[in-house]
């Protein structure tokens, strides 16, 4: 059912930066027809695509034809036809000195949607172009009153990041930034915070009195498909560690906000960023795959990491001597995002309890799930001790409507929600935390594809063991 026009978003202008590159194609341009698909867009809107060819509007309006019929949508149901018709392109590049036809193709539209109609800009570019496009939006007088989407990585380390923050508040007030981390748009990362605040039984036991160790592991399965020239800039500490696998750590470890408002939750968050111990690089195995070198794009001397198993520690009160043991990598022997918070054995008398059998384990990808493993005893005349599994998956619950997290995250953007997104305070604490890594990164280790990675890595992970892979 469509939300009613008060909770829909103002008149909208939305701007694609890259709108024909590879990540418009794969993540911005399908959240957005979702978006139009469930009445989530406001009543009046324009899409305008941005690059640096001279592309007609028809043209691009077959791009994302193709992009979506490649995405699975069938287009046959008469919403194509609505959605092609909001779509522009301005074409002509767009930087400080030369805005192409940008400008024109924006008052265009706002003749269309409104002349006061919001702004939203969104840099689905590489990290390298979002100084040059943020400084064009000031020149051009594109920034007052909008709002300006930045991918991650924000910054490629601790000085990159000042830099561009820097020159980010130069052109735009904190609260027109929308810095986007899409594991934090998932369904079940945000059943973190109601799992732990809404239930007794879980707030009672979070802290280092109950849990002993907390594992993060997000393997894939894929390689670097198309992204290659822009993987082998990066690597997976880049891609993954310092983005997605911290900020997870963030919502697992976090105090309890003064409530579940914007503000509150970015402060939370961001404070317990702010205790993370600088990452030892003892503490750390990198690999990279057999074969990557001969992907077409990848330099055949690249030393580039693909994957990553670091231990992490937070020196507060709440987590002082629990490990979070992070780990992913590409190529690997199949694809999860779990994190399993493993719990203190209870001190009493019974003897021979199964290894593994008091583990929280939450689903992160899709819909999510929540997973306990418990210790039961098997039936029968004996005292035979067993572990058990329950399995609650929450796409099964009533009246559920999931949204995929970069739909879910555009939607919050149009609505001026910023609780899902990061802060500079918390972006310049993970990069300290990770300055070390950064200084000193040890040598990636060979990995054979389908395998669990370098067998280093296994001794991160003692006395445990990694529990995906056993």
């Amino acid at each position: 059912m469509a939300p009613s026009a008060s909770s829909r978003p103002d008149p909208t202008v939305f701007v694609l930066f890259g709108a024909t590159g590879d990540l418009a194609k794969r993540m911005v341009l399908p959240a957005f027809y979702r978006l139009a698909k469930e009445g989530l867009l406001p009543k009046d809107w324009m899409l305008v695509g941005n690059g640096r060819g001279d592309v007609a509007h028809e043209d691009f309006r077959a791009h994302v034809r193709g992009v979506l019929t490649e995405n699975g949508e069938s287009l046959t149901d008469g919403s194509w036809g609505e959605f092609s018709r909001r779509l522009r392109f301005a074409g002509g590049g767009f930087d400080h000195q030369d805005p192409g036809s940008l400008l024109d193709v924006i008052a265009e539209a706002r003749e269309e949607v409104g002349h006061d109609a919001q702004i939203v800009h969104y840099l689905a570019v590489p990290p390298v172009a979002f100084i040059g496009l943020t400084k064009g939006l000031g020149a051009h007088d594109l920034a007052k009153g909008s709002r300006v989407v930045f991918e991650k990585p924000f910054g490629t380390s601790a000085e990159g990041f000042k830099e561009l923050d820097d020159a980010v508040h130069k052109v735009l007030e904190e609260d027109q930034v929308f810095r986007i981390d899409h594991f934090l748009g998932k369904e079940a990362t945000q059943n973190l915070h109601v799992l732990r605040f809404a239930n007794g039984l879980f707030d009672a036991m979070w802290s280092n009195k109950h849990i002993r160790a907390v594992q993060i592991d997000v393997p894939e399965k894929i390689g670097v498909t198309d992204r290659a020239g822009f993987y082998d800039a990066t690597g997976a500490v880049l891609d993954m560690l310092v983005t997605h696998l911290f900020q997870v750590v963030a919502e697992i470890a976090m105090e309890p906000p003064t409530s579940l408002k914007a503000e509150h939750l970015q402060a939370a968050r961001e404070e317990v960023i702010g205790c993370f111990r600088p990452i030892d690089p003892k503490d750390v195995v990198l690999g990279q795959f057999d074969g990557y070198r001969d992907i077409d794009g990848i330099d055949d001397r690249s030393t580039t990491d693909t994957y990553v198993a670091a231990k992490l520690f937070i020196d507060n009160e709440r987590w002082k001597g629990v490990p979070f043991l992070l780990r992913t990598g590409k190529r690997m022997a199949f694809s999860r995002q779990t994190v399993s918070l493993i719990l203190r054995e209870p001190e009493g008398t019974l003897a021979d309890v199964p290894k593994h059998g008091n583990v929280i384990r939450l689903d992160l990808s899709g819909s999510g799930a929540i997973e306990m493993r418990l210790v039961a005893k098997r039936p029968g005349p004996a005292l035979d001790l067993d572990v058990a599994d329950l399995d609650l998956q929450l796409a099964a619950l009533p009246d559920g409507d999931p949204l995929p997290p970069y739909v879910r995250l555009i939607n919050d953007v149009l609505m001026g929600d910023r609780s899902l997104f990061t802060r500079p305070d918390g972006l310049a604490a993970v990069w300290e935390a990770a300055g070390p890594l950064l200084d000193s990164p040890p040598k990636p280790q060979p990995y054979a594809p389908g395998s669990w990675g370098p067998e280093a890595a296994d001794k991160l992970a003692e006395p445990d063991g990694w529990l995906l892979g056993q």
